[in-house]
């Protein structure tokens, strides 16, 4: 009998589910509208839901299980929201005691960079690369991190490891909503590369002026098609932004002497502009890098790219989770 997993991602803006198989990979993809204005267990009645759609499309399958991948902060195993910035109103939410009432199979619930992380190890830049640990940096709406580590994710004592996009990179910064200052996550997420483009327009810089009298809401993509043109002030705000990023990975090869590290989310487009002062950073910075990059003396070396896998990183390792944790249970 063949088996299958479910995988379930829990956004702020939609809820998506996939069902995936060995064999086959991730298949019939489904996705509906975050009931965020109905509370946290209407929501979870939508997951459930979507479970039982997902499990009757298979009839004969054998179901080993379901994971279902949320923001943070999550407190893990137990699998409560504590104040997550993306889920208003699911503060002390539960919600492995709704999947508890509601499915008779096992399930899982986890933070989505360290699931996303998962996918890329098992499934993305890992498997290429014959690896099974790295560190992953997800640059979005926010800074996400998932460390892997002997192809099991790397928790903490709370479930709150992994939050490198709150390492203060410069630390008279900017003003973060963590109460810290100087957080990538204020250099490196859409939102601060908008701030960035507002501020240098109003400085004077006439392409990005100009882009944002046309698009007020213009998105990196935008910024990253004016830098490609060779707008000196477009490329200065991706060189700033990769300079932020490559200090904060300093910080972690120094602390964890990874042998792989990767940048995903939808920033990591600009990877040809961001990469060149990453790279500058973690040449000054880490002497860990210096010793062990490609081509030196280390056999093993210490490998920073882009990561492999797309936007369906945390779906695809939302379902895959269920085989990885199962087998070894």
């Amino acid at each position: 009998m063949e088996q299958f997993s479910i995988g379930v991602d829990l956004g702020g803006t939609n809820l998506r589910s996939a069902v995936y198989t060995p064999d086959g990979g991730l298949q019939d993809k489904r996705s509906i509208r975050t009931r965020l204005e109905d509370g946290p267990n209407a929501v979870a009645e939508d997951i459930c839901g979507m479970i039982a759609e997902a499990r009757s499309s298979h009839p004969g399958q054998s179901c080993v299980g379901v994971c279902v991948g949320a923001p943070g902060p999550l407190e893990l195993p137990i699998g409560r929201f504590h104040i997550p910035p993306n889920l208003p109103g699911w503060d002390g939410f539960t919600l492995s005691e709704v999947l508890q009432r509601n499915l008779d199979i096992s399930f899982y619930i986890d933070n989505d960079a360290n699931i996303a992380a998962l996918a890329e190890c098992h499934l993305g830049s890992g498997k290429q690369l014959g690896l099974d640990s790295l560190n992953m940096l997800t640059l979005g709406t926010g800074v996400g991190h998932g460390i892997i580590q002997d192809g099991r994710i790397l928790h903490g004592a709370n479930g709150l490891a992994g939050e490198a996009g709150h390492v203060a990179v410069y630390p008279d910064g900017e003003p973060c909503n963590c109460g810290n200052r100087g957080c990538l996550e204020m250099y490196a997420t859409a939102k601060t590369f908008h701030r960035e483009a507002t501020r240098r327009a109003v400085a004077g810089a006439p392409g990005i002026r100009a882009m944002l009298e046309r698009s007020p809401e213009a998105s990196p993509s935008d910024l990253y098609a004016l830098a490609t043109t060779g707008d000196v002030d477009a490329r200065a705000i991706f060189a700033d932004s990769g300079r932020a990023i490559g200090i904060c990975i300093a910080s972690l090869i120094n602390t964890m002497n990874p042998a792989l590290v990767v940048v995903a989310g939808g920033i990591s487009d600009a990877w040809p502009l961001l990469s060149p002062t990453i790279f500058g950073e973690l040449e000054s910075r880490s002497y860990i890098y210096r010793l062990t990059k490609p081509g030196s003396r280390f056999k093993r070396n210490t490998i920073v790219r882009r990561a492999e896998l797309g936007p369906d990183a945390g779906l695809i390792g939302a379902a895959l989770y269920p085989f990885v944790y199962g087998e070894r249970q």
